[in-house]
């Protein structure tokens, strides 16, 4: 999927999830979340910090990762052996114009 267009559905699925709603939590003010993590926060957070905060094994925070990327509420950016995860401000802002719209 673009990382412009927004699928509510595939929203509502990846929000469903307690964990998932802490990552986006966690990547909104990166700099506190992970401040002991000594991050540059440029392209995102490393996904092993984020396994790391979590307490969770890699796979799990993989499949979560997955997820929120799939329905466009994170972008994952490779640097060198890093994958680093960033949230996607536009689609969340339509989410929830969508939602404020809808119900």
């Amino acid at each position: 999927m673009p990382s412009d267009i927004m699928d509510a559905n595939l929203i509502h699925k990846a929000l469903a999830s307690s964990v998932r709603r802490d990552i986006l939590a966690w990547l909104k003010t990166p700099g506190e979340a992970f401040a002991q993590e000594r991050i540059e926060f440029g392209q995102g957070v490393p996904s092993n910090a984020i396994q790391a905060r979590s307490g969770l094994s890699q796979s799990t925070v993989s499949a979560h990762l997955a997820v929120l990327v799939e329905a466009g509420l994170l972008i994952s950016t490779r640097v060198g052996p890093f994958v680093l995860m960033s949230r996607n401000e536009h689609v969340i802002r339509s989410f929830v114009t969508h939602m404020h719209a809808s119900l």
